[in-house]
Formats: structure tokens, C-alpha cells, sequence
């Protein structure tokens, strides 16, 4: 192929005089060429015209073709060491013009929103979406909580130094490969062979169009779902920790949901987003039951991770609740849940003693009777509070959340929602799918601004995952 075949070719794709275009290229693709890269230069900078402008990618190496661009004397490169490009045409200093005083490095304000201002087009030549670097502007826009900042020294137009910090700034891997079929599926991208290479061309104001739409909806939109892809479960967790931040409520998990080993029980909170942990049992045993130094071991284990320690729980009446809450206190744990029983008024003595929270789960009883017992011991104490666990409530065959919560009037006592659910036989089941009445409980917590504690698995088995829980409990919040 030679230069005026290539440009007969990009006009046949869609490129016209007075064209802005952003090209992202291999070279590979188009050998044998006459002329090699320079010579597809050229052919791009005929196809636009002299009214028209080309952009490429002026950041690292990405390729002989950028590379012949950067190169050429009437090249225009914004002034901003990241995300910069070079252009060549009348638009140039236009598109480039002070992309360092934006807040981001490809939102507003930079080359990349201007080329969808101006109507503007993006060609990938022999290469595919991983490297639209476009794409980084929906997320910018849509300022995806997974995005970084980013800090550079450098120097202004004028001559001046100047350390930066730029906001949303993209990190690792993205399946920009997979957006593609939203593109052909809506008719905004040409596909054509020229030479040996796949040649795409998409109008940028179609592409924010689209893909503001898809982000807006999904935030997770341009991240694989390969569970192996470390950079994309990282960045996923990103969203779901900021999904639950906007909550009033505090998320926790029990650690018989995260793991049997604490290494295995960091690595699933980590991924799941969430950074607080309630420990019942550890290597299927109960922690209420382990010594000092171990349990306190694992507490300093978490806290090395930025995951914190919501509670200590038991599943059983101690003897001596004094000796619980020694241990609690020994191993730096702030609060412990009880199941309620008969010596609850002991319990609460003993937390108040130790200056320690302390709160008591539904062992059973139906509402009316928990109500009045937990009052009856927590009287006078305010740092002890009710944890509502729905499949107790089902064991003792009433409705958790029409007959339990209303009849006992738990609005005013209740500290945390366990998240688990069952059926009247007693078989546990995924959250909102047994009798529970999970969803009504969280629903009507939310509307009094409950600012207390939701545990996944809490105080019951699940019949999943910690990621199911977790999914789960993003179900229900989506559906209310």
C-alpha cells in the first residue's frame, strides 16, 4: 500500500477534510507499506486536510507512528505531564491549550473532552479499545471511586516549576476490549480492513454518549469479571467500600462468613470492600474461647491490614461473663454481643466495670420478651445496646419484622442488624429468601437513620460466600 491508497481508504472509513482526529496505531498492521511510518502519517494528514487536525498519544512509548507525530517539527504537545498529547493542524493549540490547570488529566478541561467538543473522532489502527485512551475520560467523568490521584513535578509554559496533584487518575487493568460490543451494538463504531490491519473509527461525542450512560448505571462498567485479575477485584471492592460509605449504617462481616484462617479472612474482606470484622470463630473455633495473647494476636493481625474489630460474639451463655469481657478488653475489642439470656444484667455489670460496649442478641424469645428482658439488664447503661437477628426471631415462630421489631418496639434499642436469614424449619438461606424479612428490617432501619452496625452472617450460618453476602446485600439496596 502507498500514501494515496491509505488516505482514499481513510476517507472511504469516514474521515473528511476538516477532520479532528485521535489516532491510536500499531505499525504492524500496515507492512508492507511504501514509505513506512511517515508515509501513514502523511496519509492521515491528507485525509483531514490543512483545515483539519491529527492528535496521538504523547505519553511513553505507544508506537513508531506517535512516535513520527511527537517528531515533526509543527507538533503542538499539551503542557501536562500526564495524559499528553501531540497534535499537528490549525486546532492544535486549541485542543492543548493550559491541560495542566485541569483537575484531572483527562476530564474536563483537557485534549480529550475538547476533541468531543469539537466533533471530533477517534481511529484505531491495528489496535483495539485497550488502548483508547479516551475511555479514561468516561471514568474521570464519572470520578469511578477507584481512580487515584496523581502528583507530578514539572515545569508550566512559562518556565516555572510547579508539583500538581491531578485527581481520578486511572490505574491498573480495564476491559476496555469488552465495551466494544456496546459500540457495534449501537452502530457508533466502523470497522474496516485497510491493509493487514483492523481499522476502527468511532465519533467521540457518540462514545461520551454511550458510555456515560452504561458508567452512570454500572460503575464497575470497565472492569473484568475474572476473579483471577487481582487489579479489577481491588478496584471492584473500591466501589462496593464506597457503595456502603454513603450508608449511615456501619458494615460488618462475621469472621465464620470471611474464613477459617485470619489470612484467608483478610484477603476476602479485602475484596469484598469491607473493613470491619465481628469474630465469632476462628479455625472453627469459638474466639470467645481463646487466650489472651492468640486473640489478641489476631486483633493486631486485622489492624495491619486496615481492618478494624467490630465486635467480640458468643453463641453461648458464659458462666462468668466478667471473665468474656477480661478478655475482650485484654485483647483491645471494644465491644462484645451476648446472646441474651438470664444473666444479662451480669454481662452489662461487668462491660460497664471494664468501660466496654456491650450488646445481646435474640436467643430465641419472641419480641415482646427480648424487648423487656435486654431493658430490664441494660438499664442505666448506655453503651449496651440490642442486636436483631432475624433467624432467632424465626425460632421462635414469629414475624421478625411484623410481629419482633414492631411489637417490641426495638427502634429505640437496637445497635445492629444481623444479616441472615432462614425459614421456619430452621435451614439457613440467602439473605431476603427465607422468613426473615431481612429486606423489611434494613428498609425501615434506614428510613429511622439507623447509624449502628449491619453484620453479613451474623449470628447465624450462611448458606454462601462472604461475596454472596455481599452481592446480596447490594440486591436489597438497590431494590429499595
Amino acid at each position: 500500500m502507498n500514501k494515496k491508497e491509505l488516505t482514499a481508504a481513510l476517507k472511504k472509513l469516514g474521515i473528511k477534510r476538516g477532520s479532528i482526529v485521535m489516532l491510536h496505531s500499531s505499525y504492524v498492521g500496515m507492512e508492507p507499506m511504501d514509505g513506512g511510518p511517515d508515509a501513514v502519517v502523511d496519509a492521515f494528514l491528507d485525509a483531514v486536510g490543512p483545515t483539519g487536525t491529527l492528535m496521538v498519544p504523547a505519553f511513553g512509548s505507544l508506537g513508531i507512528i506517535a512516535e513520527k507525530v511527537k517528531a515533526r517539527p509543527n507538533a503542538v504537545f499539551s503542557p501536562c505531564p500526564r495524559g499528553t498529547i501531540a497534535a499537528i493542524g490549525p486546532k492544535a493549540e486549541e485542543i492543548g491549550r493550559d491541560h495542566w490547570k485541569a483537575p484531572t488529566a483527562h476530564g474536563e478541561g483537557t485534549p480529550f473532552t475538547r476533541l468531543r467538543d469539537l466533533d471530533g473522532y477517534i481511529c484505531l489502527l491495528g489496535v483495539d479499545q485497550d488502548r483508547n485512551t479516551t475511555l479514561h475520560s468516561i471514568e474521570a467523568l464519572l470520578e469511578l471511586p477507584y481512580l487515584n490521584d496523581t502528583t507530578a513535578t514539572f515545569k508550566t509554559p512559562d518556565g516555572k516549576e510547579r508539583t500538581k496533584t491531578w485527581k481520578y487518575y486511572p490505574g491498573p487493568h480495564r476491559d476496555f476490549i469488552g465495551l466494544e460490543h456496546y459500540m457495534r451494538h449501537e452502530g457508533i463504531i466502523k470497522i474496516e480492513r485497510i491493509n493487514n490491519a483492523m481499522v476502527r473509527l468511532m465519533r467521540v461525542r457518540d462514545l461520551f454518549d454511550l458510555m456515560l450512560e452504561i458508567g452512570e448505571h454500572d460503575p464497575a462498567f470497565a472492569l473484568c469479571d475474572n476473579p483471577a485479575c487481582a487489579d479489577c477485584v481491588k478496584q471492584r471492592a473500591a466501589i462496593y467500600a464506597d457503595m456502603i460509605s454513603k450508608e449511615l449504617f456501619k458494615l460488618t462481616a462475621s469472621s465464620r462468613l470471611a474464613g477459617r484462617y485470619v489470612p484467608e479472612m483478610i484477603e476476602n474482606l479485602k475484596a469484598a470492600g469491607i473493613s470491619n470484622i465481628e469474630l465469632d470463630y476462628i479455625q472453627g473455633k469459638a474466639c470467645a474461647k481463646m487466650s489472651v495473647d492468640k486473640l489478641k494476636k489476631a486483633v493486631g493481625e486485622f489492624a495491619e491490614e486496615g481492618i478494624a474489630v467490630s465486635a467480640l460474639r458468643l453463641f453461648y451463655l458464659p458462666e462468668t461473663p466478667a471473665d468474656v469481657v477480661k478478655l475482650a478488653k485484654g485483647a483491645g475489642i471494644k465491644r462484645i454481643i451476648f446472646p441474651l439470656g438470664e444473666n444479662a444484667a451480669e454481662a452489662v455489670a461487668a462491660a460497664k466495670a471494664a468501660k466496654i460496649a456491650v450488646a445481646f442478641a435474640n436467643n430465641g424469645q419472641g419480641g415482646i420478651l427480648a424487648a423487656k428482658t435486654f431493658k430490664e439488664a441494660a438499664a442505666g447503661y448506655k453503651a449496651a445496646s440490642f442486636a436483631l437477628n432475624p433467624p432467632g426471631f424465626v425460632r421462635a415462630t414469629e414475624f421478625p419484622f411484623l410481629t419482633s421489631y414492631k411489637k417490641g418496639r426495638m427502634v429505640r434499642i437496637c445497635g445492629q442488624l444481623d444479616l441472615a436469614d432462614a425459614t421456619w424449619d430452621g435451614c439457613a438461606t440467602r439473605l431476603a429468601q427465607g422468613n426473615g424479612e431481612v429486606k423489611e428490617l434494613l428498609s425501615i432501619l434506614r428510613c429511622e437513620t439507623f447509624s449502628g452496625w449491619v453484620c453479613l452472617g451474623g449470628g447465624a450460618a450462611y448458606p454462601g460466600s462472604l461475596s454472596d453476602a455481599a452481592n446480596d446485600l447490594t440486591r436489597l439496596l438497590e431494590n429499595m
